[in-house]
């Protein structure tokens, strides 16, 4: 049985723009992770296996870009009875919208089964959003304690925020911090069970 202690700061702990709570959680984000893998990973049952951190020159099994060349969320999704061709488990991606959630679904939809499916949790890590060519780009975050349970976590769609591919979901485990996103970046917030097919656009 799982027992979920984890501490929900409330928003008065997010003084300065959440950066002492963003510092607390960067640094406790692995233990968090590897506690709930177990727990939440992916939907087979049994222990899920642990967050990997993204290597500077693994590319996207997806859309084959190196994914250390490009900013925005990351995501990584182990199968049950499934491996790449290419390297170890788990698959790798870039982008969410664009390359995790295709493959997500289409494997689905040949009847595997995830092990776990993690993806970068911005309540974890200090982000930055900067702007080129008149559009912004929020950063990635590859190290193994910057993933998360992606059934856990608040999704951002809609926002003007960039990734790796274009507009992408960026998840928040505080859906505090998804709420301040979506109101200062726009989108709607959603849940994992909330993306669709129809969402991602397919």
């Amino acid at each position: 049985m799982c027992h979920h202690d984890h501490h929900q700061p409330s928003r008065a702990d997010a003084d300065d723009h959440g950066v002492s709570r963003r510092t607390v959680l960067g640094a406790s984000g692995a233990l968090a992770a590897t506690a709930l893998a177990g727990c939440l990973g992916g939907d087979g049952g049994g222990d899920a296996p642990a967050a990997i951190s993204i290597g500077s020159n693994d590319a996207c099994d997806n859309c084959g870009m190196v994914i250390a060349n490009h900013p925005g969320p990351n995501g990584q999704i182990f199968w049950q009875d499934y491996t790449p061709d290419e390297h170890d488990a788990p698959f790798r991606f870039d982008a969410l919208k664009q390359c995790l959630f295709p493959h997500l679904f289409d494997n689905r939809d040949k009847g595997r089964t995830t092990a776990a499916v993690y993806v970068t949790d911005y309540s974890a890590v200090e982000y930055t959003v900067s702007t080129s060519e008149d559009a912004p780009y929020i950063s990635s975050h590859p190290e193994a304690g910057s993933f998360a349970p992606a059934q856990d976590l608040s999704y951002v769609v809609g926002s003007d925020v960039n990734g790796a591919m274009g507009a992408d979901f960026v998840p928040f485990s505080d859906s505090g911090d998804a709420d301040a996103f979506a109101d200062e970046y726009g989108g709607d917030v959603v849940s994992f069970d909330d993306i669709t097919p129809a969402l991602v656009g397919r």
